[in-house]
């Protein structure tokens, strides 16, 4: 399988979103990534149910919903409503794990657990069989355009160990700090998608950057 990028919709124009969402659409992209942040799980606030519904209206892709929030099972079955297709949720904000888990797969989502940089791959070994996503957040969540944390090329090859010993289906995704040269060597550890934001908002031609980053 061809690695897949996933644009992260933090770093459009809020102001012209839908003519983003149409720019993803025509490229190259595979996902659209829409982080969601509550203030509490990370000094930052988000977009919430409104604006993923507007996005949805318009992306003829998956959404890729990455939440940063407390208490995520209160919000499973409007996630789903809002257009969510995956939904990933954090390690360190679930209490019961296992029971988040299964209510994304019963809402009908595929599922995802992120893991902080601070959290180790360990943690996920008996929840892996029941994932289809992994996501290595490679930067504290937040904010974006943050330094890439070197140690997440680590955690992505112990991954994908995990991941090959239980025989888990599940991809390993990366977020945080992601261009040219981190991207390829994410890919080279053993990454399926790149999530991509500044680095690809903030350049001349995002669709080309899109492109670049696809043919990594």
């Amino acid at each position: 399988m061809s690695h897949l990028i996933s644009p992260s919709v933090l770093s459009c124009d809020f102001a012209n979103i839908q003519r983003d969402v149409e720019m993803i659409n025509n490229s190259t992209a595979d996902w659209f990534h829409v982080d969601v942040m509550d203030g509490v799980f990370v000094p930052n606030i988000s977009f919430g149910f409104p604006v993923i519904e507007a996005i949805k209206k318009h992306a003829t892709k998956p959404l890729d919903v990455h939440l940063m929030i407390e208490n995520p099972d209160n919000y499973i079955l409007e996630f789903k409503k809002a257009g969510a297709d995956i939904l990933t949720v954090h390690y360190e904000a679930c209490r019961h794990l296992h029971r988040t888990i299964q209510a994304i797969k019963e809402a009908g989502m595929k599922v995802g657990v992120a893991l902080n940089p601070h959290s180790p791959v360990s943690l996920l070994e008996d929840v892996i069989c029941d994932l289809d996503l992994v996501l290595i957040m490679s930067v504290n969540p937040g904010y974006g355009g943050q330094k890439f944390i070197q140690h997440a090329l680590t955690k992505v090859k112990q991954a994908k160990e995990l991941i090959l010993k239980s025989g888990s289906k599940a991809l390993i995704e990366v977020d945080g700090g992601v261009n040219a040269s981190t991207g390829a060597d994410l890919l080279k550890a053993g990454a399926d998608v790149l999530v991509a934001g500044s680095f690809v908002f903030n350049s001349e031609s995002p669709i080309k950057t899109i492109e670049d980053l696809k043919k990594l």
